[in-house]
Order: C-alpha cells, then structure tokens, then sequence
C-alpha cells in the first residue's frame, strides 16, 4: 500500500521554511473565538493556509485560517489561528494534517483551545477547564489505515495523552494569576447540529464534563507524534441539566468565549515569561 503522507508532510515543511525561519518548540491551536490572542504577539509574520501544500482550508467565518508565526513574552511560538472539523467535510487525517507539520518543523509541546458547551451541572458559561481526559465518538479515527513508522508508532497509548505536567504548572500558574480553572473531561461528536437534550443527557451518564466537535483527533495525532499536550476549554453554554438549555447561536457562543479569551492569554503570557527565565 503507497502512503504519501510523509512525503507531503516534507513538502509542506518545506514550502513553510522557504517562508519563515522557524525556531519554535511551542504551538498554540486557537478555537471559536479565540483569535484575540494574536494581537499579543511580536514579530509577527503569517501565512495564510490556503497557500500552503495539502493544508485544509477554513470554511468556518469564526476561523482566521492562517499560520502565524511570532513571538509570546519573547519566546517564539506558532500559532494556528483556526482550525478544521470533521463537520466541514474533511477526513480526521485531512484535520489533523497541520499538527503532523508543526511536529515536522520541530515543535514539542502543543496547546488547544476551544469551546464546549458545559455537561457539568457546577460549570458556568465563561469558565475555562483544562482537559484531563476525553471520550471520542466522531466515526472517523485519524490514525486509521497505513501507519509510517517515521510517525509514530502503529499501536499508540492514550493514558498520558493529556500531560500532567503541564497540567499541573498551568494549574499552579492559574492560582498565581487568580484565574480559576477546572479540571474535566472532553467529549468529542462529529457536528456541527447542536446535541439535543437526550444526547447532552448521555454525555452526563458517560462522565463527560464538557463536549464539543473539535479537539479531540488533533490530541490523537499529537500523542501519535510524541508531542506534549495540553487543552484548555471555554464553556459556551449550558447544556446539562435539560431546565438550563436556552437556544444557543455561534454568535452568542463567540460573545462568551471572546469575554472569557482574556483569562487563557493571561495563563499563556505568564506560561510563556516563566519559559523566557529558564
């Protein structure tokens, strides 16, 4: 069986490198809502991802869809302003093609963001959890099929997929800051209708504390190719118990992340500091 993912992987790197001299051994995935967090960058330089081989293109209005290089409290970060979903119409391996080029390009740790609506009766919208752990249901693995060898390895495991280390200084960084932060598990549906009330009730059986349509197969690819995670998720909406529901709109989902996108760049700012002392 004839795989070119490798080949185009290079490719792409190839095309980003002849752009962009890349340093970076940390890249942040931005979600709805969140593109806010650019603007605290220095020496910006971008790229938008239709010019880049084999990237997807964004087709969401609330995704920049660009490739953004710069730096974060004096330490070079890449940064993907937007991101692509199973609901578009992409495979996950279409999804999750850009994380296997930012590894490529020599990134280690990798940060997610996104917006969830809340399954945890004791969250409140505009909070912000950082995953522990997530529950997969879109119908579509990334890693499915021909596994290269120079990727990762055929069988992964997913128990320290979301890493605790990084866990626990953002932990300690968010007590310093006076942020408060949760700590949930992710649920992962394919989209992009909203769940009913039946289906925000089984995420609750199922142990989920949020639940979204993202995320979830770009962690897969990520601990495939051996990068340190961490995701942090802003609750949107209500979901759980049925009496809170209310009709939610992307509008008002981008209204309450956008309120809350402050709290996670503060985390990140003072992240990327204590990275620029050592």
């Amino acid at each position: 069986m004839i795989d070119h993912l490798f080949d185009h992987i290079q490719e792409s790197k190839s095309f980003i490198l002849s752009k962009v001299g890349v340093k970076a051994k940390t890249a942040i995935v931005l979600g709805t809502g969140l593109g806010s967090l650019i603007d605290r960058l220095t020496e910006v330089t971008s790229i938008d991802y239709k010019e880049i081989p084999y990237f997807p293109i964004s087709t969401v209005d609330s995704h920049a869809g660009k490739l953004v290089f710069g730096k974060m409290c004096g330490v070079p970060v890449i940064v993907m302003a937007g991101r692509f979903h199973y609901y578009e119409g992409y495979t996950t391996k279409e999804i999750t093609f850009p994380i296997r080029v930012l590894r490529a390009l020599g990134i280690d740790d990798i940060i997610l963001t996104n917006a969830s609506g809340g399954i945890n009766p004791h969250y409140k919208e505009g909070e912000i959890v950082c995953v522990s752990d997530h529950i997969n249901m879109v119908p579509d693995h990334p890693l499915r099929g021909f596994n290269d060898d120079r990727l990762g390895v055929r069988f992964p495991d997913m128990l320290n997929a979301y890493d605790k280390n990084m866990r626990a200084h953002f932990t300690k960084i968010a007590a310093e800051i006076n942020v408060p932060l949760k700590h949930g598990i992710y649920l992962c549906l394919q989209g992009p209708s909203l769940e009913t009330p039946a289906e925000y009730r089984m995420a609750h059986i199922l142990g989920a504390d949020v639940l979204g349509m993202s995320t979830v197969p770009e962690v897969i690819v990520a601990n495939h190719a051996g990068m340190r995670i961490c995701v942090f998720s802003i609750v949107a909406n209500i979901c759980f118990p049925s009496s809170h529901l209310t009709v939610t709109t992307l509008e008002d989902v981008i209204n309450v992340v956008s309120n809350a996108a402050d709290k996670v760049t503060k985390m990140l700012e003072r992240y990327f500091e204590i990275q620029a002392s050592m």
